[in-house]
């Protein structure tokens, strides 16, 4: 891969390097202190964060790397001058060995790379796909499982908007046995595109009304919250799912709650305490996979 733009680039092969390479990262950080000492980093985030691009900047820095930045493009860059991103990349390429690029249009990263010489990083476009937060959501279920195949997976909240369910969902299709339970309340419902994705895949897809619908045994409850800078207030509307404690009580003691974060009321903080509930330790995990997807591109 020259440029990393969508979970549909991802091979098994490649996650599981990438998987060992941010085990070893995880166990023996200062191993790779100088790794990239001579290298450059751009981060262009166009839209919050903190979270992806924090863990980002964190890992270039761990990797010896130099870091440039602009946290808020689109009114702290000429963006707000009216530069296009193709002008943009062109500028920012000849500064840095790699740009990561956060942006409000789902196509931003893919127009990127029309220009660039540079690897392009897609960290979250639109509502399209967010790659490497799937690279951490499937390493975190790799850590915990010791398989990514065959799991059992809910997927919960905004199924409309929430790229993160998007770009996970794309990545569970590289392998065998997966079926995916989804539960939205009206009108964020997953798209029909990747419904039949998953279904070309072999993947079997439910489309649930509640959270009884889902079975006790569950491998992974993976919960997004509602994309509401996305909506107008009519669509906004009302009806969360929650899960709480009493929620949690219903699932085995190996189901998995996770959260891309950052979250509002969908989790209750009662839940915090309970060893299923990782999406913390899901949060860190982001940090050594983008550890090991930088040093795969410029190591």
């Amino acid at each position: 891969m020259k440029h990393l733009i969508s979970s549909e680039q991802f091979t098994t092969d490649l996650l599981h390097e990438l998987f060992v390479l941010a085990d070893q990262m995880k166990s023996n950080p200062r191993d790779f202190d100088d790794a990239l000492k001579h290298k450059v980093v751009a981060t262009l985030f166009y839209e919050p964060s903190t979270r992806t691009r924090l863990s980002f900047e964190s890992a270039v820095q761990r990797l010896g790397a130099k870091l440039i930045s602009t946290e808020n493009a689109r009114e702290m860059s000429s963006a707000i001058k009216g530069e296009n991103i193709h002008d943009s990349i062109r500028v920012v390429q000849g500064y840095c060995d790699a740009i990561i690029v956060r942006h409000y249009e789902n196509d931003a990263a893919l127009k990127a790379t029309e220009v660039a010489r540079v690897p392009i990083i897609n960290a979250g476009g639109g509502t399209g796909e967010h790659p490497t937060q799937a690279l951490l959501d499937l390493y975190t279920i790799y850590s915990f499982k010791q398989r990514i195949s065959g799991i059992k997976i809910a997927v919960l909240g905004d199924l409309k908007n929430g790229r993160t369910i998007h770009s996970l969902l794309k990545g569970l299709a590289l392998y065998s046995d997966i079926e995916v339970f989804g539960l939205s309340r009206k009108g964020l419902e997953l798209p029909d595109e990747y419904i039949h994705y998953l279904r070309d895949k072999g993947i079997t897809y439910h489309a649930i009304s509640s959270l009884e619908d889902i079975p006790a045994s569950i491998d992974v409850l993976y919960h997004t919250r509602t994309q509401t800078e996305r909506m107008n207030g009519e669509e906004a509307g009302s009806g969360e799912i929650i899960i709480d404690q009493a929620v949690m009580n219903r699932f085995s003691d190996q189901s998995l709650l996770m959260h891309p974060l950052p979250r509002n009321q969908e989790i209750s903080a009662d839940v915090d305490s309970d060893p299923r509930a990782i999406y913390f330790k899901q949060s860190e995990n982001g940090l050594f996979i983008r550890m090991a997807l930088l040093y795969s591109y410029l190591g």
